[in-house]
C-alpha cells in the first residue's frame, strides 16, 4: 500500500521508499526558482529524505529564506572542502566507520605545500559572507591566485554534481574526528551538547558539522564568486530577491571595520565560538565577563560623545539601526555621556512625527507601512528643526499611538549654545528626512546589533536572529505580543530595514555595535517557553523549532546581574531609562 500526499489540495499516491526530492521534481517545472527543501506537515524536510508516512507537501525555494539558508550553507561546505583540497589538508580526516561507502575513504594525498590551519567564516557583508585562513606557517601563497585554484575547484565539484551526505555518529566521536583537523571550535561545541549523537554531512570524503539543513547535492549550487577581501575573502552569494543573479558588490568598508573591531575584542577575552562562552558560564566567570563587555560598551559610548565634542557645532544627533538594536536605550546613555562634556541633549524620536494613522500609506497587503518615509511627515520636521536651529522656540509633538494622530502637550524648545537634539529614527541616516538642515550641523550614527560570536568555524550566528529573540522576549513582556506574531511579523520588518536602513550604513558618521557577547544565554531563558507555546499547526512553528535548536546550543544565564542600564535591559526588563 502506498502513501497519500497531498500537494496543492490534491491527493497523490506515492510508492514508499520514494524521496521528497523525487517528487519535488514532478513539481519543479511550476516554480520559478529551485526547490532546495520541503515542508511535510509543518516540518522542514532534506530532499534526500524519503518520505515515511501519509503527509501534506508544500515545497521551498531559494526565494524563500530557509531555502536560502539552505543553499549558503551548501556553498560554505562545497568551498570548505575545495580549500582544505587545495591546501593539501583534505585527507586528514580519519573517516568514521558509518561514512558513505562510495565516497567515505578517498585516496590520501598530501602535496606538500602551504597547509591551512584553519578557516573561518566571521560574519556577512551585503550577499557576500566575510571569512579568513588561518596558515600553518609564516608563508604562504598569494590569496588570490590560492582563491582562484579554490574557485576553479568549486566548479568542478558542482558540475559533477556530487550528493551531499548526513551520517549520524556519537557526539564524542565527532568531537574527537574535528580534534584530529584543527577544528577545535567545533570541539569545544560538542563539550557542552546533552545530545549522545549527532549529524554530520560528508562531501567527497571531506566531513563538517553544521547548523542546520543541507541541500541534496552540488548541482543547485551554480550561482557564487569567490574573491579577496581585506584580510581574507568574501564568497558572493545569490541576490536573494532573484536567486538567479549574483549581484554587484557594494563595498561596506565602515560596517566591516566595526564587525572586525568587535571581533578582534572578542578574541582578546577569549570568547570567540559559543563553546568559549559556554566554558565561561561553566567555571563561574560570567559575572565577571558580564561587567567587562558592559564596561567595553560604556567605553565606545564615550568615545562616540568624544568625536562629536571634536566634530564641532553639531546640533542633531541622527540615530538609525534596524529594529531591536537597542536604540533607545543608546541615545540615553550617549546623552549622559554628552552631559558629561557640557552639552544639554534633548530626545527627539522622529515616530512623533507620524502622519495621523488614515493618511498612513498602505503596503502590497493592504495593511499601513510604518516603514517608509512617506510614513512621516518629513514637511513639519524639517520645519521645526530648521526653526531650532535658527534660535526659534518651537512646540514639539507627540504621537498617540492609541488614537492614531499627533499631539501637542507643551512640550516647548529653544536651542542654546549648549543644547544638542539627539534624534532616533529608521530614516535618520538618510538625508532626504533632514533635507533643509545642513549637513554639517548633523553628526550620523547607525547602531545595530551586530552578533561577534559564531557558532564555531563554519556556523556564524545571524544578527537577524539575535535582534528577532529580543524583539520576541520585548513584545511579549511590553505588549502581551505572542511569539508567533513576532515571527509572522518579521519578514516585512526585515523588508523595510532593507530598503529603509541598510542603504544608508555606510553614510553614517560612526557605528556602534551593540550586541553584547553573554546575551543570547540570558535571552535564552525567556525566549524559550515562548516558543515552546507555538502550536505545531501554526506556520510558525518550524521557525519557533529553528530557534529552539539555536538556543539549545547555550548554557543559560540568569538576568540578575545585568546592570540595569544595560541595552539588554530594554528587552528583559529591568532598565533605569523609560524604555
Amino acid at each position: 500500500m502506498g502513501l497519500h500526499i497531498t500537494i496543492n489540495g490534491e491527493v497523490r499516491e506515492y510508492p514508499e521508499g520514494i524521496t521528497y526530492g523525487e517528487i519535488a521534481k514532478e513539481y519543479q517545472k511550476d516554480y520559478e526558482h529551485q526547490i532546495v527543501l520541503v515542508m511535510a506537515d509543518g516540518r522542514l524536510r532534506e530532499l534526500f529524505k524519503k518520505a515515511e508516512h501519509d503527509c501534506g507537501l508544500s515545497f521551498v525555494t531559494l526565494k524563500d529564506n530557509a531555502g536560502y539558508a539552505t543553499y549558503t550553507r551548501g556553498m560554505i561546505l562545497v568551498m570548505m572542502r575545495a580549500m582544505y583540497k587545495v591546501s593539501g589538508r583534505l585527507f586528514e580526516q580519519n573517516p568514521p566507520e558509518n561514512a558513505p561507502s562510495e565516497s567515505g575513504k578517498a585516496e590520501k594525498e598530501s602535496r606538500g605545500g602551504h597547509h591551512i590551519g584553519r578557516v573561518r567564516m566571521e560574519f556577512s557583508l551585503g550577499n557576500g559572507l566575510y571569512g579568513e585562513v588561518d596558515w600553518r606557517s609564516a608563508e604562504h601563497p598569494d590569496m588570490g591566485e590560492f582563491l582562484q585554484e579554490v574557485k576553479q575547484e568549486m566548479q568542478r565539484l558542482i558540475a559533477q554534481d556530487m550528493p551531499f551526505h548526513k551520517l549520524t555518529m556519537g557526539t564524542e566521536e565527532a568531537a574527537r574526528l574535528f580534534h584530529e583537523v584543527g577544528m577545535y571550535e567545533k570541539e569545544k561545541l560538542f563539550r557542552y551538547r546533552l545530545v549522545s549523537n549527532t549529524n554530520l554531512y560528508e562531501l567527497d570524503g571531506f566531513y563538517d558539522y553544521y547548523y542546520g539543513y543541507m541541500p541534496p547535492s552540488t548541482g543547485m549550487l551554480q550561482v557564487f564568486d569567490l574573491q579577496p577581501y581585506e584580510q581574507g575573502f568574501m564568497l558572493f552569494m545569490p541576490d536573494k530577491k532573484n536567486p538567479k543573479l549574483l549581484p554587484d558588490y557594494k563595498p561596506r568598508k565602515k560596517l566591516y571595520d566595526v564587525m572586525q573591531r568587535s571581533g578582534l575584542w572578542a578574541q582578546s577575552q577569549e570568547l570567540n565560538n559559543v563553546g568559549d562562552l559556554n566554558r565561561a558560564i561553566s567555571s563561574g566567570s560570567i559575572e565577571e565577563m558580564i561587567l567587562v563587555q558592559e564596561a567595553y560598551q560604556e567605553k565606545q559610548i564615550a568615545e562616540i560623545a568624544e568625536r562629536i565634542r571634536q566634530s564641532g557645532n553639531k546640533k542633531f544627533i541622527m540615530i538609525a539601526g534596524p529594529s531591536s538594536s537597542g536604540k533607545t536605550t543608546f541615545s540615553h546613555r550617549l546623552s549622559i555621556q554628552l552631559r558629561t562634556l557640557g552639552f544639554k541633549p534633548h530626545p527627539i524620536a522622529v515616530d512623533d512625527y507620524f502622519v495621523d494613522r488614515e493618511k498612513t500609506p498602505l503596503d502590497e497587503n493592504g495593511n499601513y507601512n510604518f516603514e517608509i518615509l512617506d510614513a512621516i511627515d518629513v514637511e513639519q520636521f524639517n520645519k521645526d528643526m530648521s526653526a531650532l536651529l535658527n534660535g526659534e522656540t518651537v512646540e514639539l509633538p507627540t504621537f498617540n499611538f492609541k488614537t492614531g494622530k499627533r499631539e501637542y502637550k507643551g512640550n516647548f524648545k529653544k536651542l542654546g549654545p549648549d543644547d544638542i537634539l539627539v534624534i532616533e529614527g529608521i530614516h535618520g541616516l538618510n538625508d532626504a528626512l533632514s533635507y533643509s538642515l545642513p549637513r554639517e550641523s548633523k553628526f550620523k550614527i547607525y547602531i545595530s546589533a551586530l552578533t561577534q560570536l559564531n557558532v564555531d568555524e563554519h556556523n556564524r550566528i545571524a544578527t537577524t536572529d539575535g535582534r528577532l529573540i529580543r524583539r520576541m522576549v520585548r513584545d511579549a513582556r511590553t505588549r502581551g505580543t505572542a511569539a508567533k506574531d513576532t515571527i509572522a511579523m518579521w519578514p516585512s520588518v526585515r523588508r523595510g530595514e532593507e530598503e529603509n536602513i541598510f542603504p544608508f550604513q555606510e553614510e553614517a558618521d560612526c557605528m556602534f555595535n551593540s550586541a553584547l557577547i553573554y546575551e543570547l544565554a540570558v535571552l535564552k531563558q525567556f525566549a524559550e517557553p515562548l516558543l515552546f507555546g507555538i502550536d505545531k499547526d501554526c506556520p510558525e512553528y518550524a521557525e519557533a523549532k529553528r530557534l529552539l535548536k539555536f538556543l539549545n546550543y547555550f548554557l543559560g544565564v540568569s538576568s540578575e546581574k545585568i546592570p540595569a542600564n544595560s541595552i539588554l535591559r530594554e528587552f528583559v526588563g529591568g532598565s533605569c531609562f523609560k524604555v
